[in-house]
């Protein structure tokens, strides 16, 4: 029962720490990414970079946390899937994480950008604008791993019966646009109604998944 509260829990948390993190400015993802507009903002208010960077890498953890738990507490269902679930949604973790080695020194490069000028001034927004379509491109990769992570979940929850079949299904559903949409952004081409279905499937499944894995084992 503890698995399930921890893991109710951290679905949730997961998503907060999302909202938090964007509202400090940290970005997952911009394909139309300024960098000289970046620089000013985290040169404005370096506090805030500082704070949301250390938000990213605890949501990192989190999204492994989860994934253990969660093969803990669903592998017996279905062990083949849950190996699946957790090569899957660790490697997310992990590639994220690992998106994080370079992602700090932004800190440094806006503050020399904010006292250059010239072929200075270029050089550096040509380096942040590099930096982050590395990490643009990873994340998509990442997206792509929590598509198929959670697609391998969401069939152990249909058949395992353990919870209300529709929540397994909203998770299908949710990862199934999830995987095309990064899929899709992974070779250049980007579908505004399958990143808003995208994203709207995907918050649903993870609020409703998170709420009844957190308090049904408390009623």
């Amino acid at each position: 029962m503890i698995e399930l509260i921890l893991s109710g829990f951290l679905f949730l948390f997961i998503l907060v720490l999302v909202l938090v993190m964007g509202a400090l400015g940290y970005l997952m993802e911009n394909d139309d990414y300024d960098s000289d507009a970046d620089l000013q903002r985290i040169n404005k208010d370096p506090n805030k970079f500082k704070i949301s960077f250390v938000l990213s890498l605890i949501h990192n953890g989190s999204v492994i946390a989860l994934t253990i738990l969660l093969f803990f507490a669903f592998s017996s269902y279905n062990l083949i899937l849950g190996i699946v679930l957790l090569i899957f949604r660790i490697g997310e973790g992990l590639i994220l994480f690992y998106n994080e080695s370079n992602y700090w020194g932004f800190r440094d490069i806006a503050r020399k950008y904010s006292v250059s000028s010239g072929a200075e001034k270029k050089s550096l927004s040509d380096l942040a604008r590099s930096i982050f379509k590395t990490k643009n491109s990873r994340f998509k990769v990442a997206m792509v791993c929590w598509s198929i992570g959670t697609l391998a979940f969401s069939i152990v929850l249909v058949t395992s019966e353990f919870l209300p079949q529709i929540i397994g299904w909203l998770g299908i559903v949710a990862s199934i646009l999830i995987g095309f949409q990064y899929g899709l952004k992974l070779i250049k081409y980007s579908s505004k109604i399958l990143n808003l279905f995208g994203a709207l499937f995907a918050i649903l499944f993870e609020i409703i998944i998170g709420g009844w894995l957190l308090f049904s084992p408390l009623i």
